[in-house]
């Protein structure tokens, strides 16, 4: 069994599939895995030729075998598998020569962004690569290997499917850019803690990069990953010569780094795209006998989102208290309306002035909470990218929450009660999660520090059962209102430093119990806040719009050195922000809510009802045009210009393009009954070429262009070169716009481009993908290579005279 032997010594995968296929025949569009059963031969020699080459574990020709993806009416789903699965067994029978050869099943991504960012349900993906995987098991393969993931969201659907479907292991890697983030904005360590908390096998990295490009990434890796870590470069960069695609990396030069890859830590090592066995012999000749150096248990506290990770210990976290019932009339009545808005607008104001983390409770006792805890946790992720803590006593809206929650979220909670134990941790194991301990049993709370710190230490034995570290719990010491009871302060206090000195978990506290009853509250809550992050408290569940509160945080974190040369505590409260806000004001200098919402700020935020709302009543006051100009454009180029900038990633790209299109429709319904014309800045037209399902890429640059007043026409996906000329020809279109993922299709987007040179000399192209760069789009021709999709626009602006 291959888990026997994981982190315990060097393993080797193989290398790159389709640019082999391509050297032997495989044709422009023609899908790869067809070959599985038209080419047989061909595919199990070159499954041979690795495994002669050292690799220990084979990967099936089936990264795009899927419902979403694979269309082949002479070839079923269920042949494609088990021939693929059967063509490595049979090259190991063939070449292994008595040493266990393992067959992966390979799963890729299905070439499409899941909801609320495109238009694929998480369900409908997680189905896709359940059929998928089903069959391979049933076919003989002896792992699953989920590779070249850019979401999170998607990553997390395939990793379900093969954990609830399969008894396989699982292997799951990622696809990062130079600056270590997934295209939907995930960091290293919101990877890690994901798939860490899913309790896959082992993590890493493959495609986009060459090896030396990986080693930022991989020194992540192995600083946070307590799991085997798996690296699978490219070799090198794509480039062409004489009409064919090369990589610029050789087989020593690739065996060279891998050699050093593998002395830093990585467990498990091979290619991708452009690897051949030629490379993967150099590596395994060079590396073999080089002991492994096993992976050791890391101790961080992570919750993340789709866009950032948070780690409990660094100081004190904030967790936003807002979005909860209890003690909030408007919130209550939100949620009786179903007013998502409201909802939306209290996440946005918490993010904007401080927490780290959100709260959300969604229990009334006349609401379906599963249902509003569903819906409120999807709506939250698509505007604001901060990590969420479930927060509510029902299992069923609890787990509704984790399976659909889009990263490694924070859960509030469990208490010492066996039952209350029984019902969450059986959660926790299967969807990951830092939880929180509450420190109380079926005695109740006790009076005293040690009583509670006993029920801590039987919260984090009875965890431990269920393979839940300690690392992943957080204990709420309870602060217990001192107007009832005098001591509870007190005995809060010593708890909390018991927990952290005698047990070593981290802490949190709903700081503001501390003070009901009382008047002046906030001079209570604060004073206690500072106490209690004095006596090691990790998170204090606050309002982060609390201006006391507020600054005793800045002040404790600039008092107690966690805040580096005073930066954040002066940047708060400078001359600068009290000019802005008054002296340290919080509500004044933050974004504002409510009637108050100016339509830029509904666009930069993502909020599409708001957005509509606002534009229906600035509509009667200011002509269309104007509010497109001083509003609209304004916003998308605020909101591009951080994206380009690394600050806002594609979630908040997208919502707030999406915010701007619901405006748009407002104001043409408007322009539609005055017979006013908005300005079209022209005419484009966008394909994924031929060969190639992937239209991630082409959908986010339409949504974007479209919201820059360009027209598009979207031919679709694997689009031929002819109907891509012919479209040109008949619409005079002077800028196409061509995608393509794979680098078996890159062939086909340069046949494009020489048969438009022919039939359209005028017309510019623009191209984009994964699998692209610089270099390789001059060299085919192209007249503009966008790394991103706002380069696109840009281009686009540039072209029609428009500037920026």
């Amino acid at each position: 069994m291959i888990r026997d032997r994981l982190g315990k010594e060097l393993l080797y995968f193989d290398g790159g599939m389709g640019t082999l296929l391509q050297e032997r025949g495989l044709a422009p569009g023609e899908l790869p895995e067809t070959w599985n059963i038209r080419h047989p031969d061909v595919v199990t020699e070159i499954h041979r030729k690795y495994i002669e080459a050292g690799s220990d574990i084979v990967l099936t020709n089936t990264f795009g075998a899927n419902a979403l993806k694979f269309h082949d009416d002479e070839c079923s789903l269920e042949e494609i598998v088990s021939s693929a699965v059967g063509h490595v067994k049979r090259a190991a029978e063939e070449a292994a020569g008595g040493r266990e050869v393992y067959t992966a099943l390979d799963i890729g991504p299905t070439g499409k962004l899941l909801k609320p960012m495109g238009d694929l349900a998480f369900e409908t993906a997680y189905n896709a690569f359940k059929e998928v995987m089903v069959l391979g098991e049933r076919a003989g393969a002896d792992l699953i290997h989920i590779e070249t993931m850019s979401d999170t969201y998607e990553l997390k659907a395939a990793v379900l499917a093969a954990k609830e479907n399969t008894s396989l292991p699982v292997f799951a890697t990622a696809i990062f850019d130079e600056r270590g983030k997934l295209l939907t904005g995930a960091d290293v360590p919101a990877v890690i803690a994901l798939l860490e908390g899913l309790k896959v096998d082992a993590l890493g990295i493959n495609c986009g990069m060459g090896p030396e490009q990986m080693l930022p990434v991989l020194k992540q890796y192995l600083k946070y990953s307590s799991l085997p870590v798996i690296v699978k470069p490219n070799a090198g960069l794509p480039k062409q010569r004489d009409g064919q695609t090369y990589y610029d990396v050789s087989p020593e030069e690739f065996a060279q780094c891998m050699k050093e890859i593998a002395g830093m830590g990585a467990c498990l090592i091979g290619g991708c795209c452009g690897t051949t066995p030629d490379h993967i012999r150099a590596m395994t000749e060079l590396t073999r006998g080089m002991e492994a150096k096993i992976p050791e248990e890391k101790s961080y506290t992570v919750v993340s989102s789709y866009g950032q990770s948070v780690f409990l210990g660094e100081g004190s976290k904030i967790i936003g208290e807002r979005i909860n019932p209890t003690g909030k009339k408007r919130f209550k009545q939100a949620l009786k309306e179903h007013d998502l808005d409201y909802i939306l607008r209290e996440g946005i104001t918490q993010q904007d002035n401080g927490a780290h983390i959100l709260d959300v409770n969604v229990g009334l006792p006349d609401i379906d909470e599963t249902a509003m805890m569903r819906e409120t946790v999807e709506a939250l992720q698509s505007v604001v990218n901060l990590p969420l803590q479930i927060d509510t006593v029902d299992a069923e809206a609890m787990e509704a929450a984790l399976r659909i929650y889009n990263g490694k979220a924070m859960v509030n909670s469990v208490s010492g009660k066996q039952e209350s134990m029984d019902t969450v941790f059986p959660l926790i194991r299967k969807y990951g999660g830092v939880v929180i301990g509450l420190t109380l049993d079926e005695s109740g709370i006790p009076s005293d520090a040690e009583g509670r710190v006993r029920i801590a230490r039987r919260i984090i034995d009875e965890a431990a059962k269920y393979g839940i570290a300690k690392k992943d719990i957080v204990i709420d010491a309870l602060a217990m209102t001192i107007s009832s009871e005098p001591e509870g302060a007190k005995v809060t206090l010593e708890t909390l430093r018991r927990l952290r000195d005698e047990l070593g978990v981290h802490t949190v506290l709903g700081v503001s119990n501390i003070s009901f009853g009382l008047p002046a509250r906030p001079v209570v809550n604060a004073a206690f806040y500072t106490m209690a992050m004095m006596n090691g408290l990790s998170a204090g569940i606050i309002n982060p719009s609390s201006e006391d509160m507020m600054r005793a945080w800045y002040a404790f974190h600039a008092l107690m050195n966690l805040d580096p040369n005073c930066g954040r505590y002066i940047g708060r409260f400078s001359a600068a922000s009290d000019q802005a806000g008054g002296a340290g004001s919080i509500s004044a200098s933050r974004n504002r809510t409510g009637s108050t919402l100016t339509l830029k700020e509904a666009i930069e935020k993502g909020l599409k009802e708001d957005a509509s709302s606002i534009t229906a009543a600035l509509v009667t006051e200011k002509d269309p045009l104007d509010i497109i100009s001083s509003e609209l454009i304004p916003a998308l180029n605020e909101v591009g210009d951080g994206f380009e900038k690394g600050t806002v990633f594609l979630p908040q790209l997208l919502m707030s393009a999406e915010a701007a299109k619901s405006a748009f429709a407002v104001l043409k319904e408007r322009m539609d009954r005055s017979g006013e014309v908005s300005e079209k800045k022209g005419t484009i037209v966008l394909a994924t070429v031929k060969g190639d399902i992937h239209d991630i890429g082409k959908n986010i640059v339409k949504v974007l262009l479209e919201n820059y007043s360009f027209d598009v026409i979207d031919l679709g996906k694997d689009v031929p070169p002819e109907k891509i000329a012919d479209t040109v020809a008949e619409k005079g279109i002077r800028l196409v716009g061509l995608s393509a993922l794979m680098t078996t299709t890159v062939v086909s987007m340069e046949e494009t481009i020489k048969l438009l040179r022919k039939t359209a000399p005028d017309c510019r192209v623009m191209v984009g993908g994964a699998v692209l760069n610089q270099e390789y789009a001059d060299m085919i021709g192209a007249d503009f290579y966008g790394k991103d999709a706002m380069q696109s626009v840009r281009y686009a602006q540039k072209l029609f005279g428009e500037g920026k």
